[in-house]
């Protein structure tokens, strides 16, 4: 399974490219980040976050998006742009009929280190680790869309496995009826 993960943002929008199965060795196809001024209008900004990020499923391929879910922070200013920034991720997946996966910041650190209040450098040294790379990405965004990108391949199985369990229930039930 090849993940583009992406952890939204309107400054820095981090972007990784994993490939791999769950209990197997994963391989980082590309990181990176999409960058817009701070200065600039909403507008163009968002437009530089969706030809950053179609350039990178153009170039890459992958069969499935993974998005960081956005939380509610302190910063309501800060909280809308990442929002906007996940909407246009999700948004180019959807044009190319890509599945998008959302995942919960707690969540990725849980998947990734193991403890769902791991900070920043935790999840980058795990990263490294589990994709055997010579340093952490950097910045802390890059690492972050690597990490969600590794967090769905591995959860992916069992969501899946679930979601057929939850299917066959309902279906069961609506002959019973």
């Amino acid at each position: 399974m090849r993940v583009l993960g992406v952890d939204p943002g309107l400054t820095r929008c981090g972007i990784g490219v994993v490939e791999g199965v769950a209990g197997r060795p994963l391989t980082m196809l590309g990181v990176g980040v999409v960058r817009t001024p701070a200065d600039a209008e909403i507008g163009h900004r968002l437009v530089a976050v969706e030809r950053g990020i179609e350039e990178w499923l153009d170039t890459h391929r992958p069969e499935m998006v993974a998005v960081e879910r956005v939380f509610s922070q302190h910063n309501v200013r800060t909280v809308m742009g990442t929002a906007q920034a996940s909407a246009v991720a999700v948004l180019c997946a959807a044009r190319r009929g890509l599945p998008v996966a959302l995942h919960t910041p707690s969540e990725v650190k849980a998947a990734v280190t193991g403890s769902g209040r791991a900070d920043k450098a935790q999840v980058g040294a795990m990263v490294t680790r589990l994709l055997r790379l010579d340093a952490p990405p950097r910045p802390a965004d890059a690492a972050d869309a690597l990490a969600l990108a590794i967090c769905h391949i591995w959860r992916a199985p069992a969501q899946n496995r679930l979601q057929r369990a939850v299917a066959a229930h309902h279906a069961t039930k609506g002959r019973n009826a």
